[in-house]
């Protein structure tokens, strides 16, 4: 997964019937090499460093806003 600055993750949820969670990528860390990581706020308003494992993926509908 690449993501850009204003992108939005969402990460599936591994509980049943629970919402993903949702995050907007604030800085990418990390880049090249198979390493890049990134700073996310996430929707309750905390920020943590992401590494994307599979469940993860670029909300298309607003990439980059």
């Amino acid at each position: 997964m690449h993501a850009e600055v204003g992108d939005r993750i969402v990460v599936a949820n591994s509980v049943l019937d629970a919402a993903p969670r949702r995050g907007t990528v604030i800085a990418v860390l990390g880049t090249g090499e198979g390493h890049e990581h990134y700073q996310v706020r996430w929707q309750d308003g905390h920020e943590s460093l992401f590494f994307p494992g599979p469940d993860a993926h670029l909300d298309d509908e607003v990439r980059g806003v």
